[in-house]
């Protein structure tokens, strides 16, 4: 490795940070597209598999996709009967997205796999490495953002 490059990689926190956050979803992608699935779905399946309604605003930020990317993610999953839209009975300008029976269903077994898939990256770090990861990201996340 030349000078450069070390510098590169040792001072490049983004870069850093991106290189692991890409190992991570992809791992989860794969465990998740062999149940059929994509992160984004599991993500929006998640949220909403708490039986309330919720806005598109609101699975948007939460999944982590711009409006036009959960608008296709959630017309996929309409389409497949994993999600309802329905029109909020208190604001009728706004439309919830609710998870479906077939969709609870859905979110058992892809919670499944993620979990399995975590487990595997926990045992790949370590746990008190993991746990430390995850306290500094949740710190930095709240002084950052």
């Amino acid at each position: 490795m030349t000078t450069t490059q070390a510098a590169v990689s040792e001072h490049d926190l983004a870069r850093a940070l991106t290189l692991v956050e890409r190992s991570v979803v992809q791992r989860l992608g794969e465990a998740l597209k062999a149940e059929g699935a994509t992160l984004e779905e599991w993500r929006v399946l998640s949220f909403l598999g708490d039986g309330a309604g919720h806005p598109m605003t609101e699975v948007a930020e939460v999944a982590l996709l711009t409006a036009p990317t959960l608008t296709k993610v959630v017309d996929r999953m309409v389409s497949l009967n994993l999600v309802l839209r329905r029109v909020d009975d208190a604001d009728r300008r706004r439309v919830l997205v609710f998870a479906s029976e077939r969709g609870r269903e859905a979110l058992t077994r892809w919670t499944a796999a993620v979990e399995s898939e975590q487990d595997h990256i926990v045992t790949a770090l370590g746990a008190e490495e993991t746990a430390l990861l995850r306290t500094l990201l949740h710190r930095a996340s709240r002084r950052l953002g």
